[in-house]
């Protein structure tokens, strides 16, 4: 290989990224919470609960999972930490919540993302909510492994390394490993908690996250319900 030839190649792999979509794809979506917000306005000061599929497939048992809590479910399915912080005004900051549970990086390593640009966008939501919320909380819910995409496990792994150390370094960070119930002795993932798509998680996944996030988000949170 020329010499020439070898650097197109270095620059090309330095300069290589994500193959994010674009985030304006999910404006229906986004359109249809802000509707909901108008026919019942949730109240400020809650927990808004947003991320990916396995939020959204969470809606349905989320306020009895993690009751007394106020939470605000804005899941929306196939989603990446990209499209969190491009919608962050319409999810998050207008309910003015003092904690947010977050759920991404999943869609962003199927997408091709580095843990490195991850977390660049993860650094830009926590930038814009305490911009403007300086003392709001955010519980960031570690990247479930799954079968379907285990393959992506290593670039998972190391995002959570990341997300765990950011949280370690900011009090108003909380790092919940979700993850690591999920695997079998193993250290495989655990049979009998997806879907038949081996990715999206069946009600004993989400009792994994119940269990887990509970004891954490409830017991910090419930002193501020009114």
């Amino acid at each position: 290989m020329s010499k020439g030839l070898a650097a197109v190649v270095v620059l090309l792999a330095m300069t290589a990224a994500a193959d994010y979509p674009d985030p304006e794809r999910f404006r229906p979506a986004i359109d249809a919470f802000l509707a909901a917000d108008a026919e019942s306005a949730p109240p400020h000061g809650a927990v808004v609960a947003t991320g990916s599929s396995s939020m959204r497939g969470w809606h349905d048992r989320i306020a009895e999972d993690l009751a007394p809590l106020t939470i605000i479910p804005r899941g929306f399915g196939g989603s990446n930490m990209k499209d969190v912080r491009h919608f962050l005004d319409e999810l998050v900051l207008r309910h003015r919540p003092r904690a947010v549970l977050l759920y991404e990086g999943d869609n962003d390593a199927a997408a091709g993302a580095t843990p490195e640009e991850i977390l660049e966008h993860f650094d830009a939501i926590q930038t814009g909510i305490h911009e403007v919320l300086p003392q709001t909380r955010i519980y960031i819910l570690a990247v479930k492994p799954s079968i379907r995409r285990w393959n992506l496990w290593g670039t998972m792994s190391a995002t959570n390394t990341m997300l765990a150390a950011r949280a370690a370094a900011d009090p108003r960070l909380t790092f919940i490993d979700v993850a690591t119930p999920m695997l079998s002795v193993k250290g495989k993932p655990r049979a009998g908690i997806f879907l038949r798509d081996n990715l999206h998680m069946n009600d004993a996944g989400y009792d994994i996250w119940r269990d887990t996030v509970r004891p954490v988000l409830v017991t910090a949170e419930e002193v501020f319900e009114d």
